[in-house]
């Protein structure tokens, strides 16, 4: 029997989402989302009342669309710093109270209140003003989940520069060419990290980086690793910079200047900067975090993620604006074994934990049996970023949480902000589905022609703007305009492929990874699910790859579990029957390809465009975000033998 979650009567009752449902005096998830989305201005405008939002400038007009859907402005004439608003006030109200907690691989704790961020950040704030760094100007952080990155995240904004974060595993060229894009003047760093318990420089990368980076005054760095810290010119010390006394000033900023630009990935051309406000990301992530994620004073979120992605300012932004504690985890999550999740739960009383399904299926390979740990703190399982497969995400609900917590499972981008779907502990939610519509967002599924979907796979759009739409890509509003508003005038096309029916919404891939097969469009996802149930398959990537006959044939790699009894053959055999019965006979793969690896970013995504170019031999694109860029150059090679 396919799982659904049924809330309690305390989520019912006490949930944050449950406290908007009273205010607003609605009944259901679904009255909810259609309430959100009658009148966009309104809806923002009780959840800043809800989540008390602090405006150092009242605005005169939520919403603004005389420049058009495309840009649009919000809390006109208000102003109000992200610095203030996710910092400063719990400082004064609650100064003792948990702000950050690091732990790293070999399980050293550090902890700051929010006195103690506040003071930090307000002496970086001081340092960086003497430095010549002022409002407007670009800052990158090149650091691992370090308390660092959240002291530097805030003195950044409390000056109102501009925030770039960067993923930890950039290469030199990754990291010039954000940093010559944004033209940043100063660098936050760290000599290095520690992930798999080997040392990984980062200094060193920045440093060739640099090279290329004309713009760059100055970096500052983060004594992080146990080897001396020998710095150059240019070059100046955390510890020394945070000997400076306090600045109590926070720049104020509009509503509308820019906090921070949040570069994609870059595996298809020049990477785009997205540009997100104080107002529109604080506000977003506030209420995803909230509603979403149960985020509240007195309770921990843990993400297992990179600051280079958006899930990293998501998280410090979303958890301080509610009064909330990040758990920022450095390091590999299955050091020294897969128990290492489980244990930050009960160690750190974790009440909301953020994982992928890849992430999700590692666990289940190494042992099915439930963690022996106690994770009664838990309120909420978080999960972004790509599909998920039924025997994942039910061996978690049932196996793992025993039907106690809701699996959130939601999906947006860094252009959006946040969450374009997203389901709520208050209402029933089927296996892998992401619920429908999240809360202010009037998304739809269309076909071709724009019209609304139901039923088959569509584009996923959204009608209406939102506070955290990038307010364009930097510096290049003619390829905003491109890729977001030229496919379906007035109507952004988020390049996702989705289907959207009774039991839910379901996110299929993005719009290049999904295949045609004699004509019949079908996701990854789909047949990834399908191989999930293999008892002999750990792990698996679908891509399409071009047939004179069919237009494309489906070819399927896999990781086989350690333990499997099966031959290759075999294996083949069954995945190829099993696809024919329960996806189709047109489907069934054309190839089945046992390999050690698939390639993945930091995050766990699994690089399907990456295979396929393996696949045609063709060039795989950027690879600076991958965790294991190697793998690539494995199944090519791996697939020149067997021709």
């Amino acid at each position: 029997m396919t799982y659904e979650w049924q809330p309690t009567a305390d989520y019912l009752e006490h949930s944050n989402v449950a406290r908007l449902m009273q205010r607003l005096d609605v009944k259901t998830a679904d009255d909810l989302r259609a309430v959100s989305v009658e009148d966009i201005g309104k809806f923002w405008q009780t959840v800043v009342d809800d989540l008390a939002i602090p405006f150092h400038t009242p605005y005169t007009q939520v919403l603004d669309l005389s420049g058009g859907v495309e840009w649009p402005e919000w809390f006109v004439g208000g102003g109000v710093n992200a610095a203030e608003a996710c910092l400063s006030r719990w400082a004064a109200e609650d100064p003792s109270a948990l702000a950050v907690v690091h732990e790293n691989e070999d399980g050293e704790v550090t902890t700051l209140t929010f006195a103690e961020l506040d003071e930090a950040a307000s002496r970086l704030r001081a340092a960086l003003r003497e430095l010549g760094v002022g409002k407007g100007d670009a800052v990158a952080v090149y650091l691992p989940m370090i308390a660092e990155a959240v002291v530097a995240t805030y003195a950044v904004a409390g000056i109102g520069a501009i925030l770039v974060p960067l993923f930890s595993g950039f290469s030199p060229s990754a990291i010039a060419a954000r940093l010559r894009d944004a033209g940043a003047v100063a660098v936050v760093t760290a000599d290095g990290t520690r992930r798999r318990r080997r040392p990984v420089p980062m200094l060193q990368q920045l440093r060739a980086a640099r090279e290329q980076c004309p713009t760059v005054r100055t970096t500052v760095v983060v004594h992080n690793l146990d080897e001396p810290l020998d710095l150059t010119e240019g070059e100046v010390s955390w510890a020394r910079l945070l000997e400076n006394d306090p600045d109590p000033v926070v720049e104020p900023t509009a509503a509308s200047d820019v906090l921070l630009l949040a570069y994609t990935s870059g595996t298809t051309g020049k990477p785009k900067g997205a540009v997100h406000t104080h107002a529109g990301f604080v506000l977003k992530t506030a209420s995803e975090l909230a509603y979403g994620f149960e985020v509240t004073r007195g309770r921990t979120l843990a993400w297992i993620t990179d600051m280079g992605w958006i899930m990293g300012p998501l998280s410090i932004f979303g958890t301080h604006s509610n009064g909330g504690t990040l758990l920022l985890y450095e390091g590999s999550p299955d050091i020294p074994d897969t128990a290492r999740l489980w244990n930050l739960v009960e160690k750190h009383r974790i009440s909301t934990l953020g994982l992928s399904p890849t992430l999700t299926r590692t666990l289940r390979a190494a042992s099915t049996a439930r963690p022996n740990q106690d994770l009664s703190t838990l309120r909420v399982i978080g999960s972004t970023g790509e599909p998920w497969d039924p025997e994942s995400y039910e061996w978690l609900a049932r196996g793992v949480l025993r039907e106690r917590v809701p699996i959130i499972n939601f999906s947006g981008g860094t252009e959006v902000g946040g969450s374009f779907l997203c389901p709520y502990p208050v209402e029933p939610i089927r296996s892998c589905s992401l619920g429908g519509p999240a809360l202010g967002m009037d998304v739809d599924v269309v076909d071709d022609h724009g019209t609304s979907l139901r039923g088959a796979i569509g584009e996923l759009v959204c009608r209406q703007p939102w506070p955290s739409m990038t307010r364009g890509v930097w510096q290049d509003p003619d390829r905003y305009h491109e890729a977001y508003w030229s496919t379906f005038p007035g109507i952004w096309r988020h390049g996702d492929f989705a289907r959207a029916d009774e039991d839910g919404w379901y996110i299929l891939g993005r719009s290049d990874d999904v295949m045609n097969v004699a004509g019949k469009r079908v996701a990854p996802a789909e047949i990834e699910s399908v191989v999930a149930a293999d008892p002999d398959v750990a792990e698996s990537a679908v891509v399409g790859v071009p047939n004179p006959q069919k237009g494309e044939a489906i070819w399927v790699f896999y990781v086989a579990r350690a333990a499997a009894a099966s031959s290759d053959d075999d294996i083949a055999r069954r995945v190829r029957t099993s696809v024919a019965e329960e996806v189709g006979k047109p489907f069934a793969p054309s190839r089945v390809v046992r390999v050690e690896q698939l390639p993945k970013t930091r995050s766990a995504k699994i690089l399907r465009r990456a295979i396929r170019a393996a696949v045609l031999d063709s060039d795989p694109g950027d690879l600076s975000g991958a965790e294991n860029p190697s793998a690539v150059d494995q199944i090519r090679l791996q697939l020149h033998r067997e021709r």
